[in-house]
This record gives C-alpha cells, sequence and structure tokens, in this order.
C-alpha cells in the first residue's frame, strides 16, 4: 500500500504534535524511575576505637594457599555495626582490595552464630546487628590466594610466603585506622624463620603473637616467611637497625658476596646522605629470591616487599636491571611514606585514594632509586646510563603523549589497575614513573645550571623529605608545596616548567635533562650490555626502534608500538611469527634479517599466525638494528656523571 507523504500531510502531522503539548512524547518516554539508594556507610571519624582486635592467621597450609583467620572484635551490645575488607591499598594507589578471594565469613557471639548481610552498594562492607547481650563477635573466614598466576600474584609456595595483613582483617567503619588497635599473630610452617616491620611479642607451640599496633601500621608492616631464610645487617651500629631479610626457592640462592653486601650498606649511608635523616624506628628490607612467588615491589614506612630474580645474587652481572628496586622501595620511606599526597592520603582502607601528584611520589622516586643505586655501588655508572638511555628511548617514541599528557596518567592505578595493555605506546600506562624520573632529571640539571653547580635536586631532597628527622607522623603536600620547595633551592617559575612537562603533548619526551646533563640520545645497531640483559631476564626479543615491536620466547608479540612498521603491517599483541624469508622463525634470523635488508631493497617476509589464521608480511624496513646509547657532549659540563657520583 502506497503512504501519502505530500509535504502538506507531514506539516499536518507536525503541527498535531506540536498543538498536543508534547503528550504524545511524554507517553512514549515514561518509563521507570530510580530507587533510593541505600544509607551511606558511617564516615570515619579521628576517635578511639574501644577495646583490641585479636586477629589470629595460620599461614601454615602452603599445600592449598589458604590463610585461615580467626578475629576477635570488641563490640557494645544491642548496636549494629557495619565491618570493611580493605579495598584502598596503600602503595597501590587503587581499589585493589581482594574482595574476591574472601570466603567462608562465619560470625558468632556467645557461641551463637549471628547472620550478616553484605552492603548492596560497597560489595567490602558487611553489615551485623549485635544482640544486647554480646561484648564480643567471634569471627572466621579465609582468604584464599592465589595457586596460579592466572588468578592472580601467588603468594604462598612450599618454601616462602607473603602476608600482607590486609587480607586476612575486617575492621569496624566509622574510625581513623590509626585509632583502631590490632594484636596479632601467626602460625608458619615448622621451621620456617620470618621478618617484619612488626615487633615479636611471644613465640609459643609454633604461633608468634606480635606486640599491639594500629590498624594502619599492621597493614604497613607485611611480613615475609620461608623455609630458606638469611638476614644482614646493614648498618651496624647505626642509628637505626636496618636489615635485609632474605627468602629464597632454594640455600643456594641465599650466598652473598662481600662487595655484594658492601654495595646494599652503602645504600643506607647515602640515602642518609642524601636525605640527611631517617623516619623509621628500625628498617627491614623483605626480599624473596624466587620464579614460584609473585614479584612485588611495595614500599612501606619501616620496610618494603621486594620479589625479584632468584639469581639476584649468584648472577649478580646478568641482573644489573634488578638493582633499582630496593633503592626505589626504601626512598619510599621518606617520598610516600613521610611525605605523602595530601589528597591520596585517606583516613581508613576504604575511602577512595585521588593520586594527581604521584609524578612526585613515584616519580621522584624513581629518579632518586636509579641515583642511590649507582651512588651506593648497585649499579655502575654505565648501566645507570644505560638505563636512563632505554627510559629515555621509550618515552621519546611514546606516540600517545600526542592526547594524553604525563598528569592523566596519575588516574590509571584507578582506570587501567596494571591490566595489560594491547596499545601501550597509545594508550599510556603508569607513565608517571619513568617519565617522571625524565622530569626530575631535568629539574635537577636546571638547579645545577642556574647555580653554576652549588645547589642541586639533592638540596631539594633534603629540605623536602629531611624535615622531622626520626618522625614516624606522615606529613602531607599539596603541589604548592613543591613549588615552594624548588624556590627555597633555586628562585625560578617552577609552576610553569612542571604544568608545562605534566600538562604538554610533546612532540617527544622531555629530553632537556639529559642535554643540560651533558648527553645526547643516539641509536647504534648493537645493544648495551644492560639492555641485553633485560632482554634475557625478560625472554624477549626488543625491536622496539626498527621494526615497532617485541617478541617474546614463543615467537608472539608482546608489544606493538602505535604507528610503527608492525602495527602499519596489522600485527597486534598476540601475533605470532612462524617464519623468516622462508624459514623458521628464530630471534637470531630476524636479527640478520633486519642486518641483511639494509644491503637490499627487498622487503623482510614473514609468516605470521593469529589463532588458526596465518598471512604473510612483507616490512619495506632498511635501517637496521636501532638500540639507544647516550652519548657524550664535549661541550656541556658532565652534569650528570655529578649526579651519579657517590657523596663522600
Amino acid at each position: 500500500m502506497a503512504i501519502n507523504t505530500s509535504p502538506n500531510r507531514v506539516l499536518l502531522f507536525c503541527c498535531a504534535l506540536f498543538l498536543s503539548g508534547g503528550e504524545v512524547f511524554a507517553q512514549t518516554t515514561a518509563g521507570p524511575g530510580p530507587l533510593p539508594m541505600p544509607a551511606a556507610i558511617v564516615s570515619p571519624r579521628d576517635t578511639p576505637y574501644p577495646g583490641t582486635i585479636r586477629l589470629n592467621v595460620d599461614a601454615s597450609d602452603t599445600d592449598r594457599h589458604i590463610f585461615s583467620v580467626r578475629e576477635t572484635i570488641p563490640v557494645r551490645g544491642g548496636d549494629s555495626i557495619v565491618l570493611l575488607y580493605p579495598q584502598w591499598l596503600p602503595g597501590n594507589h587503587s581499589p585493589r582490595g581482594q574482595i574476591d578471594k574472601f570466603a567462608g565469613l562465619t560470625i558468632r557471639s556467645n557461641g551463637a552464630r549471628l547472620e550478616w548481610t553484605r552492603d548492596p552498594v560497597d560489595v567490602f562492607a558487611f553489615h551485623i546487628n549485635v544482640p544486647v547481650a554480646v561484648s564480643a563477635l567471634d569471627i572466621e573466614f579465609q582468604f584464599l590466594s592465589p595457586v596460579d598466576t592466572p588468578e592472580g600474584r601467588v603468594v604462598m609456595t612450599p618454601e616462602m610466603l607473603n602476608l600482607q595483613w590486609n587480607s586476612v582483617v575486617l575492621y569496624p567503619a566509622g574510625y581513623f585506622s590509626r585509632q583502631i588497635t590490632v594484636e596479632p599473630s601467626i602460625r608458619l610452617p615448622g621451621g620456617w624463620q620470618f621478618a617484619s616491620a612488626l615487633e615479636a611479642a611471644s613465640t609459643s607451640g609454633g604461633v608468634t603473637t606480635f606486640k599491639a599496633v594500629s590498624l594502619e601500621n599492621l597493614v604497613d608492616s607485611p611480613t615475609f616467611a620461608g623455609r630458606y631464610f638469611k638476614r644482614l645487617d646493614l648498618d651496624p651500629g647505626g642509628p637505626a637497625p636496618v636489615h635485609l631479610n632474605v627468602v629464597a626457592d632454594r640455600l643456594s640462592l641465599l650466598e652473598v658476596k662481600p662487595d655484594q653486601l658492601t654495595a646494599h650498606r652503602a645504600l643506607v649511608q647515602q640515602a642518609y646522605k642524601l636525605y640527611g635523616s631517617h623516619h623509621y624506628d628500625h628498617y627491614d628490607f623483605l626480599l624473596a629470591l624466587t620464579d614460584r612467588m609473585g614479584g612485588i615491589g611495595l614500599e612501606h614506612h619501616q620496610s618494603s616487599e621486594n620479589g625479584t630474580d632468584p639469581s639476584y645474587f649468584t648472577e649478580w652481572d646478568k641482573n644489573a636491571d634488578t638493582r633499582d628496586l630496593l633503592p626505589h622501595e626504601y626512598t619510599h620511606s621518606w617520598n610516600g611514606k613521610f611525605q605523602r599526597p595530601s589528597d591520596l592520603w585517606t583516613a581508613n582502607f576504604n575511602v577512595p585514594m585521588r593520586d594527581s601528584l604521584l609524578w612526585v611520589y613515584e616519580g621522584q622516586t624513581q629518579y632518586w632509586g636509579f641515583v642511590l643505586a649507582t651512588r651506593s655501588g648497585l649499579l655502575t655508572k654505565q648501566q645507570a646510563l644505560d638505563a636512563l638511555a632505554a627510559t629515555a628511548a621509550t618515552y621519546d617514541h611514546r606516540i600517545g603523549r600526542e592526547w594524553r599528557p604525563l598528569q592523566d596518567t596519575t588516574n590509571d592505578p584507578i582506570a587501567a589497575m596494571r591490566r595489560p595493555l594491547p596499545w601501550r605506546s597509545w594508550q599510556r600506562s603508569e607513565d608517571y614513573y619513568s617519565e617522571g624520573q625524565l622530569l626530575w632529571l631535568d629539574a635537577d640539571t636546571l638547579i645545577r645550571e642556574q647555580t653554576r653547580g652549588e645547589r642541586s635536586l639533592d638540596d631539594f631532597a633534603r629540605d623536602f623529605f629531611g624535615i622531622n628527622d626520626g618522625s614516624r607522623v606522615p606529613v602531607t603536600f599539596t603541589f604548592e608545596d613543591v613549588v615552594n620547595a624548588l624556590n627555597r633551592v633555586q628562585p625560578y617559575d617552577w609552576t610553569k616548567f612542571l604544568r608545562a612537562r605534566l600538562d604538554g603533548h610533546g612532540p617527544g619526551a622531555p629530553l632537556d635533562g639529559l642535554v643540560r646533563g651533558g648527553y645526547k640520545l643516539v641509536y647504534t645497531e648493537t645493544p648495551s650490555d644492560y639492555f641485553k640483559d633485560s632482554e634475557a631476564r625478560r625472554k624477549v626479543t626488543d625491536l622496539s626502534y626498527s621494526l615497532g615491536m617485541v617478541v617474546d620466547s614463543e615467537a608472539k608479540l608482546t608489544e606493538v608500538m602505535w604507528e610503527g612498521l608492525a602495527y602499519k603491517n596489522g600485527l597486534t599483541v598476540g601475533t605470532q611469527v612462524v617464519a623468516i624469508d622462508g624459514t623458521a622463525y628464530t630471534a637470531d634470523r630476524l636479527k640478520d634479517a633486519i642486518r641483511d635488508a639494509t644491503k637490499s631493497r627487498s622487503p623482510i617476509e614473514l609468516l605470521v599466525k593469529n589463532g588458526d589464521r596465518y598471512r604473510t608480511v612483507r616490512m619495506d624496513y632498511h635501517d637496521g638494528l636501532r638500540y639507544p646509547h647516550l652519548e657524550r657532549v664535549a661541550s656541556v659540563p658532565a652534569r650528570l656523571d655529578e649526579i651519579f657520583a657517590a657523596r663522600k
């Protein structure tokens, strides 16, 4: 049937709609409205929680990776209470509490079971109505830690464990974490030794009970334990005890040579020379040498969690790219734990964090981590230069800077939560770490240039982080505080300086610090030893600056540079390289093909596979292998050499 669509007919229909006063529109869009949200959970108050929580953790089930928890929480009868499982975790800068691994919650009082109800909006919160005659809740639950890496970081093996107390505690809502007192204890497998910033009160029947601490300090004091354990004194007779506590997959990995111990001891001394203070009663490096438990680098005020290559000591010369880990986490005792961004500090572990100043918290820590590693002898000057070259090249090619400024990457812990990314060079990741390192190198060399070497970022570190020597009470700071501290070192328009680097879009990375430091970034066909060792440890072939891709030991691409050659040929993360110019893939064969292409106009032919689909890719590339290096510029003072030199 034909439809009359004459102009007059359309006009009459439109007029009718207009004259109806919108009745037709209202009838077609009417629908359900929202239900009111449940009452908000009470905000934390800075008042003491009455009584002491007793927290008992059985960590002896290493076969099944289960932490079994018993907890007694004093309560007031006749009230309702909300118990919280920690969600926003310090050092993670994000809501990474593993509520998915929390199980078996059972609550009793005077032998009778009490029912709980999970909050329908905040799933980390549990509501309990407390009967009148009840004075304490007896709680049981389990933390079902990962048994395989797809489930998350493995924290328990037959040889060692890493107990983070935030994963095994419930606490009452409505109080600052520093106002809640907890008496913790732990049961370990027989014969194991442990280390923690917590102080032991007693050990009996295989259970160690620690002195009561605030919930804030408990969560800030993880425990490493293991079958194979060594404890090294890093500052005999110093102002506060500092120890390196090492657990390993096997006994032979604990062998430490005298020069290695000397370098770790020098780290403590160089930190004291830099900051002129300490903010701990004692400090414990917790170091796991393992490929069975998951790696980690996590800061705490009086300790740090560090997990790295099992051959850290035994193959020292091959692991230079792991040796900035301890200096980085140690620096956080000053930067991040003592001096802390105002918007990152929270009253308890279920109040959202804001990460706007991570370019100071992590970026300057990244800077000092490499500087202290070099000043102490954990890295040679050449290794430090090679590491810096790799960082500069990465960010000089990070094309995502075109659309996303460095400042916005401080949101990544919350937005991306360290999940794998398909296009890292375009999406950007937690760039506030290493691009932040370049920013602070820029600031350091500028101060040195402006003052003819009389002052430096060392002076900022002492002025900003060195206050209140011996105090463990955190001090919070703002952007303006950073600017004011820089101006005390050397007057300059630091607001403009910082905002240009935080909010700018390039092109290229902020490399002025290299140039002012007396070096420039160049590329050659030969990788540095640092670059080669990093490739070997990561089991990859890094061709980022030639073909624009990184290939792992299974011939699969783990990274593809946005708008690089591999990208333009349709390759993605997960693509497998099957053959090169008709011959089965090996890493050396691919490198040979890149070298040979410099003498030929023929493209490099790759047979690649995605799923069950094969295709041939012809990469028209003739510029050879390219690896980053720093080259000395003789006309500029070697300020970078001065930065890396040990302090006397």
